[in-house]
């Protein structure tokens, strides 16, 4: 699936489409650059879940808990791991293997530790107001 997203409104259908396309995954892998629009993304896809704290990125928590009508929501930004290790040392697989929706910011610092069936998500911008995103299962 490849959305083009202009404006904030087409953001939210565009998770709208997302969420409907893989309405069994629980695990969402989310690419791109710095400013791409990942964090953004997984705003629309919160809202859509019905959740009903505040969602930001987890830079320096590693990982966020957003309470939803669906079941907790795990949000998790790895920029900041120096290894492997440390995903393992703060429990990540109780977390994706706990059936809940988990949004993973930078999973290219977890290689190794990705599971199976999960859907990826890359976002680029070819110009400073088009996001083009494509998701597949992975």
């Amino acid at each position: 699936m490849i959305i083009e997203v202009k404006t904030l409104s087409e953001l939210q259908d565009a998770a709208i489409r997302i969420l409907k396309e893989y309405s069994e995954e629980r695990i969402f892998l989310f690419y791109g650059t710095m400013g791409a629009g990942k964090t953004t993304l997984i705003n629309a896809l919160c809202e859509q879940l019905n959740v009903l704290d505040h969602t930001s990125s987890p830079t320096f928590s590693i990982v966020n808990e957003y309470a939803s009508t669906h079941g907790p929501i795990y949000h998790f930004d790895f920029y900041r791991l120096k290894d492997e290790a440390e995903a393992l040392d703060m429990g990540y697989e109780e977390y994706f293997y706990s059936n809940n929706y988990c949004f993973v910011e930078w999973p290219e610092k977890i290689p190794n530790l990705l599971p199976l069936n999960t859907v990826k998500i890359e976002i680029y911008s070819p110009d400073n107001q088009t996001r083009i995103i494509k998701a597949e299962k992975y």
